[in-house]
């Protein structure tokens, strides 16, 4: 067993400690994973092997720091295996942290880690007693990857990170790693910098699904190169979220990153939404007796249409959560507490299946929020949304614009964007509307707003009913 310990001992401090578990990456792609144990005692770091290894970080939950559910190695590990092991280290820390309080020994690490061995049942040779490697953070600095994985527990445990968000700092992991396989905090310069955004622009090879021209069903993969301006900014953001944690923590020296804005052209974002015709058309379309697993998915939809919630917090309604004609929670993205009285359809669409249990005393049958949006493009496509928009994009200066059928660009999300626009259009006042919806600013509304004024403009020819 070989571990370092780093970070001097403050004399005349009160004996304190923490531990958490974290993954290391190794092997020669890095894509191998290691659980280890960081845990201080008394001002003093140590960092210990577990003996547990991961096939993907992905089977790791940031926010428990233990493996996710249902997971199975290659070398015959479990979760339940895994899990085990990592509760017998906790607990044998815990026992060696409560005897040096207790008995009031000597608060040294090695006293320390002499009680953790015992209680595990190692035996630690001469040669695997700890050997300091470095004294402050400052002075040797923190391996970018080890900092990043650091960061991800961290601020998964504290901000209470949704599976969405610790997808995509993962995701923006292999972005680095793509780039540089090995990266120091001292070489993330403005030159670093424009080279991971040309990578990204240009270079990123990309494996995009896309449907056979002669069936909208079956698909097959392309390769593309090049991601979109509007997500290059995204992954910066991410990316500054991290570096300014990092700098906070004494790992980063360098302040490039702070002043690093690329010029990234970005189109407006359409708004896709039904109409009230549209809607009433969904509502009334006869589903093909071979596809009627569709009829769930359109009232599910309907559900979000006339209720304005995201499909997180359909999926999450419980029937405590209705109180007669009302609809009383706490929203999953942004925990805000709502309260609406549900329209006319909206009760009709939860008494079709008051009577039919669900799993966890859910209200709907929600699937999910993937496939959902797959199913609900075949839906669209019988209806018969086959409007054409065209949809423009940015990558670097080059303009890509794309025409696209209507029920190619809905999803689960145009149900609230139909609600909105539908309301205001109905005359609710956005500050009302707001409370509804859960969104905190007028920033946010002004694009549904704007699409309103838009129909209301076209409406006002009808007034020229004299004629000139």
């Amino acid at each position: 067993m070989i571990f370092s310990i780093f970070a001097e001992n403050k004399d005349g401090m009160t004996p304190t400690h923490h531990a958490k578990f974290w993954l290391r990456s190794y092997g020669k792609t890095q894509n191998h994973w290691e659980i280890r144990v960081r845990f201080t005692f008394n001002g003093k770091q140590a960092n210990l092997p577990t003996n547990c290894q991961l096939d993907t970080n992905e089977a790791w939950n940031y926010s428990t720091l233990r493996v996710k559910s249902g997971y199975y190695g290659k070398n015959g590990s479990t979760t339940l295996s895994i899990n085990s092991r990592l509760d017998k280290i906790s607990d044998a820390l815990d026992y060696a942290f409560m005897y040096i309080a207790v008995n009031e020994v000597e608060a040294s690490m090695e006293q320390l880690l002499q009680k953790y061995y015992e209680k595990m049942g190692i035996v630690v040779t001469e040669s695997d007693k700890p050997k300091p490697v470095f004294t402050s953070k400052t002075e040797k600095g923190k391996e970018f990857y080890t900092a990043y994985h650091e960061f991800m527990a961290d601020c998964a445990e504290k901000n209470a990170w949704t599976e969405s968000t610790k997808e995509k700092f993962s995701a923006l992991e292999k972005d680095f790693r793509a780039y540089k396989k090995t990266i120091k905090f001292d070489d993330i310069d403005e030159k670093w910098l424009t080279g991971f955004v040309v990578y990204m622009r240009d270079a990123k090879k990309l494996h995009t699904p896309r449907k056979k021209q002669e069936d909208g069903v079956e698909r097959t993969r392309e390769d593309e190169y090049g991601v979109k301006n509007s997500t290059i900014s995204k992954k910066l953001g991410y990316f500054k979220w991290f570096m300014n944690w990092a700098t906070a923590k004494e790992y980063n020296a360098k302040k490039d990153y702070q002043l690093f804005k690329p010029t990234l052209k970005k189109a407006e974002k359409k708004v896709i939404y039904l109409t009230e015709q549209e809607l009433v058309q969904l509502r009334d379309f006869e589903i093909p007796q071979s596809k009627q697993y569709l009829e769930r998915v359109r009232d599910v939809f309907m559900f979000c249409c006339f209720t304005g919630l995201r499909h997180s917090d359909v999926f999450n309604l419980r029937r405590s959560d209705i109180k007669s004609d009302r609809i009383e929670f706490t929203t999953v993205k942004t925990a805000d507490h709502l309260s609406f009285r549900m329209s006319v359809t909206a009760r009709d669409i939860l008494k079709k299946y008051e009577d039919i249990p669900f799993e966890d005393d859910k209200v709907l049958p929600v699937i999910s929020n993937q496939t959902m949006n797959y199913y609900l493009k075949e839906l669209c496509k019988l209806v018969g949304f086959d409007e054409e928009i065209r949809i423009t994009t940015y990558s670097g200066n080059t303009r890509k614009d794309e025409i696209k059928h209507k029920w190619e660009l809905i999803g689960t999300h145009t149900g609230r964007r139909t609600f909105i626009v539908n309301a205001l259009s109905h005359g609710v006042y956005p500050n009302v509307l707001m409370k509804w919806t859960g969104h905190s600013d007028y920033k946010a509304m002004k694009p549904y707003i704007d699409i309103v004024e838009s129909i209301q403009d076209s409406q006002m020819d009808k007034m020229d009913f004299l004629g000139r």
